[in-house]
């Protein structure tokens, strides 16, 4: 193996680079040097950021085909990062809080950990290295669940989220244990991709899809795999809730649609293009249903996040470029849409341990700012002109029915109904803070400055991301010239 491999994974190494400062910081540093942690590691992620935008666009394939660094897969990783930022961001707060601040250091090692596994499951184009991926992005996550060390919810929140990983990671190696079978001894995507081309449908196939589908159903909380997502969003701290249903669901959903359309797209029209037309439908109907039932904020994110996983994977419906890129654009309005209400839900709970949506009731008369910001952030959520949503939900859907396929047709008509139906839950929460008769709860107060940066980095995602149509451009260039077909 040539070391010189390893300069093709530079977004990696940098945030291997960033951790291993963190760590030297929070290991050796005085108490005064520890002050800076919070904004050291939001300015060092900052500036990885930018590095890794103004990369030079390159692809390359390392390691025997097993890493594929290229334009698309960069542009994920940069929008991955813009949330990261977010999240540090909001995070701040809580973590420099009384209770949490002797394990600040551990959250962010915990937090660039799972980034890196991250990118590798977007870089992988063999099956071991993205199960590496997969396992570094999910096993400390589980910590960072579990970090409200003093709270009984958050215990039992780690405790289903380990327990479902690791079931959900054993159905997805038992597919790819069927899968490896299938190919003749090989984890490598395009050997895969080749033998099902030469070797057409069988029973063995489609079981290995049905496991393989299931697996990374439960990451990204499809239904019906998604019965952790309440109870695990609900217990875990807020920031740690915010980065589970927006940076994992979007590197997941980014992996899953390689996986299938590169390795599997010879029988997408014979096999898994009807699994996923069932999923997705139970998806988006089941979590907008429960989530008109819900009075936890968190609980209701948990649930919004199910039916948003959703509308994500229409993409991969229309595996091809457009549907890539379109994904891709609908994860970066989702990443300033969701970051935005967890930033304000964030602020409420730092401040006075509310969280219940009748919390909320006249929220206006006495903090109008977040007001507004969580009225936008449901609006883009909920899709409604001119917000970002509307022009993400948009895009995705006519990427979908780019083929005119009647059945295509029939689903996006499905999603739209059930977009009207979200409509009313999502109009619940403004309800609460505008229309609401009742006295508030939540006094007049003035967030902290890294809490008010975050939500005008979301507000001014949600309100500019829709008008400016370079972002969008931007993810159809990368998939332009990086598709696999």
């Amino acid at each position: 193996m040539d070391y010189s491999q390893f300069g093709a994974m530079l977004p990696e190494l940098i945030v291997l680079g960033i951790f291993l400062v963190v760590f030297l910081f929070d290991t050796f540093g005085g108490d005064g040097v520890k002050k800076i942690l919070t904004p050291m590691t939001a300015i060092l992620f900052l500036l990885s950021t930018i590095a890794i935008w103004i990369l030079p666009s390159h692809s390359y394939e390392v390691f025997g085909g097993m890493y594929v660094n290229d334009t698309a897969c960069k542009a994920m990783k940069c929008i991955l990062n813009v949330g990261v930022f977010i999240v540090i961001l909001q995070s701040a707060p809580w973590v420099n809080s009384d209770e949490q601040i002797m394990r600040r250091g551990e959250f962010f090692e915990l937090l660039l950990v799972t980034l890196f596994g991250m990118y590798l499951m977007i870089s992988a184009r063999h099956f071991l290295l993205f199960i590496i991926g997969l396992e570094s992005a999910s096993l400390p996550l589980a910590a960072m669940v579990a970090f409200n060390k003093n709270r009984y919810e958050s215990h039992e929140a780690a405790i289903k989220y380990i327990l479902t990983a690791v079931f959900s990671s054993a159905i997805l190696l038992m597919g790819l244990s069927f899968v490896y079978a299938f190919s003749g001894g090989s984890l490598y995507f395009k050997d895969i991709a080749v033998q099902i081309w030469s070797g057409g449908m069988s029973a063995l196939l489609v079981l290995a899809l049905a496991f393989v589908l299931a697996g990374i159903g439960f990451k990204l909380s499809l239904v019906p795999f998604h019965l952790w997502t309440a109870d695990v969003y609900q217990g875990a701290p807020t920031a740690v809730t915010a980065y589970l249903s927006v940076i994992s669901k979007g590197a997941a959903t980014f992996a899953f649609f390689i996986i299938f359309v590169q390795v599997f797209g010879a029988v997408y029209a014979d096999a898994w293009e009807w699994m996923l037309y069932a999923v997705l439908i139970l998806t988006i109907t089941v979590g907008n249903l429960f989530a008109m039932r819900q009075k936890n904020m968190k609980r209701f994110m948990a649930f919004s996040s199910v039916s948003q996983a959703g509308y994500l994977m229409l993409g991969a419906i229309a595996a091809d470029g457009l549907g890539l890129a379109s994904m891709m654009f609908y994860i970066f309005v989702y990443v300033v849409s969701n970051l935005g209400a967890f930033a304000v839900i964030s602020s409420i709970e730092n401040k006075t341990g509310y969280v219940n949506m009748q919390d909320y009731n006249g929220l206006h008369k006495t903090n109008p700012w977040l007001s507004f910001a969580m009225t936008l952030a449901m609006f883009s959520l909920a899709g409604i002109p001119p917000f970002a949503g509307f022009f993400s939900k948009f895009l995705i859907f006519t990427s979908v029915t780019g083929t005119g396929s009647m059945a295509l047709y029939m689903l996006v008509l499905v999603a739209l109904i059930n977009t009207i139906i979200s409509l009313y839950y999502y109009l619940l929460v403004v309800k609460a803070i505008w229309i609401s008769p009742d006295t508030p709860k939540i006094e007049s107060y003035r967030s902290q400055r890294c809490e008010r940066v975050a939500i005008c980095l979301c507000v001014a995602g949600i309100v500019f991301l829709g008008l400016v149509p370079y972002i969008y451009q931007y993810c159809v260039d990368a998939v332009g010239s990086a598709f696999i077909g």
